[in-house]
């Protein structure tokens, strides 16, 4: 395996962990919190936001071996993790456009990599 795929993964790997970092900040978001400070210095903000800043430093560097034109098409993804893991962490309703979006977007995304 050629750097440029191993780095590659490590994005879309990237990606998935920024999706999960957004359920957190909605679970977050659904509860009630007795100040506004810990509404923001509670863990899962803090884990949520710490998540997003190691993912952003990890792709920053993989982005010495991804050409940059790879990067939207890789972040791409993310609407499709966040539907995902909507629907198993939330108990979200996936509507039939929502698929077929999904899957629009998978299908770009093989379409680029070929």
């Amino acid at each position: 395996m050629d750097k440029m795929t191993l780095y590659a993964g490590v994005m879309l790997a990237g990606v998935a962990l920024s999706s999960f970092s957004q359920i957190l900040l909605k679970k977050s978001s659904s509860q009630q919190f007795s100040s506004k400070l810990r509404e923001y210095m509670n863990f899962r903000v803090i884990f949520a936001y710490g998540l997003f800043f190691a993912v952003t430093f990890v792709n920053v560097l993989a982005l010495k071996y991804v050409p940059l034109s790879w990067s939207p098409v890789i972040e791409s993804m993310g609407y499709v993790f966040v539907s995902i893991l909507s629907y198993v962490l939330l108990k979200e309703h996936i509507s039939k456009k929502k698929i077929i979006g999904m899957l629009v977007i998978i299908l770009g995304v093989i379409l680029f990599s070929i």
